[in-house]
């Protein structure tokens, strides 16, 4: 695999006259991953119209907080309102980490085994949704998805090289609740 395709951002607001866009950030990078001269690729949104298949970053500036970037091509404020709601990918090395030895971009957690503190092997991580709280999806060996938040408390190790999370399993986290004695399976 030569590079992997990800979601780094997604247009805004105009700010301006000028073609400055508001950025709604995707990445824990946005100085490495909204460089001058980084080129993005763009989606625009269902039923959208936006001419430009990537755009590269001209200028980038800070806000009350929220990143201002300016586009090649974006010259003013009608053509940013086009802009409105285009996601921005970018290419990584399947073989990048992130800067912070406590991030990990999603390919790298895919496919992990996980393994509870005693080392047994409860799963294997399929993926992650992202929301308020990031949460790891794990197929267990019995096939079914559990949800796990994606805190120290919970994922005390991620081991890339070894390719192996632990999770602080508990029941009715990973591991199903113990049945209670003379209930049957199926009380529904």
């Amino acid at each position: 695999m030569d590079q992997i395709e990800v979601v780094v951002g997604r247009l805004g607001k105009p700010h301006g006259l000028r073609g400055e866009l508001t950025v709604e950030l995707r990445t824990d990078e946005p100085e490495r991953r909204f460089a001058v001269g980084a080129r993005l690729r763009t989606e625009p949104p269902r039923g959208g119209s936006f001419p430009h298949r990537a755009l590269e970053v001209t200028a980038t500036r800070w806000h009350q907080g929220v990143l201002l970037a300016t586009f090649s091509g974006i010259e003013d404020r009608t053509t940013a309102e086009s802009a409105r709601g285009v996601l921005l990918r970018a290419d990584v090395d399947p073989s990048e980490r992130p800067e912070d030895p406590e991030e990990f971009y999603d390919h790298q957690l895919v496919g992990l085994a996980v393994h509870d503190l005693d080392g047994t092997r409860i799963g294997e991580v399929t993926g992650l949704q992202h929301g308020a709280q990031d949460l790891l999806v794990v197929r267990t060996p019995d096939g079914r998805d559990a949800l796990v938040p994606f805190v120290s408390a919970l994922v005390p190790e991620v081991d890339l090289d070894a390719r192996r999370v632990v999770v602080a399993d508990r029941p009715g986290l990973v591991t199903p609740f113990p049945e209670e004695p003379g209930k049957a399976q199926d009380d529904a």
